[in-house]
């Protein structure tokens, strides 16, 4: 696998590291959901993404939100009617703007983070096992690199 790497073109490096963001998506996800289910949590890991920005900043509209989670703003008014009938979310109307409606936690919700937090922590700790800090430092360095020229086309 190393000498196919280092033989490898730059444009078949990308294709792989791409590939491999795919993958460990995917499997961070499968962990965390079997999580959610072992513990009996009624929520999904789309659902979860979502939780998971207004954890960072209450209060915010859905295209915000849509634009944080790379959805379209009909599969996020979806997500949110779900998180709203769970009594997570809540919208409140925009006062500059009444047709905008500004997506807040609830107390639920915010109850939600203590109790999923250690478990999505566990995940990402048995993905990076073994990992140097440096080398997610540079990673990240690279995908930000890679996402900026792609979004400057």
């Amino acid at each position: 696998m190393a000498t196919q790497i280092k033989n490898s073109t730059k444009t078949e490096l990308a294709v792989a590291f791409g590939r491999s963001m795919n993958e460990l998506r995917t499997h961070t996800r499968q962990q965390i959901q079997l999580k959610i289910k072992e513990h009996g949590i009624n929520i999904t890991f789309e659902m979860l993404e979502v939780m998971a920005c207004l954890w960072k900043k209450d209060g915010i509209n859905q295209q915000e939100i849509a634009n944080l989670t790379l959805r379209d703003k009909s599969s996020m008014t979806y997500l949110l009617d779900n998180l709203v009938k769970r009594k997570l979310v809540k919208r409140v109307e925009d006062d500059i703007d009444r047709r905008n409606k500004i997506i807040y936690l609830t107390k639920e919700g915010h109850e939600l983070r203590e109790q999923l937090n250690p478990w999505v922590a566990e995940v990402y700790e048995m993905a990076s096992e073994g990992v140097d800090v440096d080398n997610l430092q540079k990673g990240m360095l690279v995908l930000k690199e890679m996402i900026d020229n792609l979004k400057k086309r």
